[in-house]
């Protein structure tokens, strides 16, 4: 079995699976108290199949992007299980997990992130020849920058509602800026069940990450980073 643990966002969610197939999942409105809720809900997980946490063979943990607290949270739990029970860590970006419901749609599926500040994080993925590939790795940019190298037909999916009240819907902006080159799908609910299949592709392929080394992706430092002081 695996353990699926996704801490992203304000909703949080785990999964235990089996060779990926998810057999239960939970998920919640977390807020900032990750660290409080997520043990409690894993171990009633386990309650509810019957089954013991220490039966379980790898870890898959989302990386980010997302908020500060909740990458910290769902990471170090997730080290902390993966070196207790000497079993594999694996992790996967919080972009892949949104795209990759679309897979099967047969269009490049380009995901988008609010991090605030008017900016966004994007990545773009397409399924191709039975591989998901991501065809534009996560980086930083703007609405009305991205509208600009979207030219085909493409999914548009994110946690839209994120982006309001201070902001125009990015929903609405996708379609007047693209018209029928955007495919609308707002994510309402993501689950740690994809985290699980996504994992258990990479393990598959003989691949997990180190311990040690393994760090959640901020894309830039949290808000309460002081700056540099500038050189004279």
């Amino acid at each position: 079995m695996e353990l699926a643990i996704d801490t992203a966002t304000d909703t949080a969610s785990v999964a235990v699976s089996r060779k990926g197939i998810p057999l239960a999942e939970i998920s919640w409105l977390a807020g900032q108290n990750h660290t409080v809720n997520l043990m409690p809900n894993v171990l009633h997980l386990f309650k509810l199949i019957g089954e013991e946490l220490n039966k379980i063979d790898a870890v898959f943990v989302s990386l980010g992007p997302g908020s500060y607290n909740g990458l910290r949270a769902g990471l170090s739990a997730a080290k902390g299980l993966a070196l207790s029970l000497d079993i594999k860590l694996v992790g996967i970006g919080t972009l892949d997990i949104e795209a990759y419901p679309y897979a099967d749609a047969g269009l490049p599926i380009c995901v988008v992130h609010n991090i605030g500040r008017g900016e966004i994080a994007s990545a773009t993925y397409r399924m191709l020849d039975s591989e998901w590939k991501k065809t534009t790795k996560e980086h930083i940019t703007t609405l009305d920058a991205l509208c600009k190298t979207i030219d085909t037909k493409t999914i548009i999916c994110g946690e839209f509602a994120a982006f309001r009240p201070n902001q125009p819907d990015p929903a609405e902006l996708f379609s007047e800026r693209l018209g029928e080159l955007s495919v609308i799908r707002e994510t309402t609910l993501r689950r740690a069940g994809f985290l699980a299949e996504l994992g258990w592709r990479r393990l598959e392929r003989g691949e997990s990450d180190d311990i040690a080394t393994l760090q959640p992706l901020y894309m830039r430092r949290p808000a309460i980073t002081k700056p540099r002081e500038k050189k004279r």
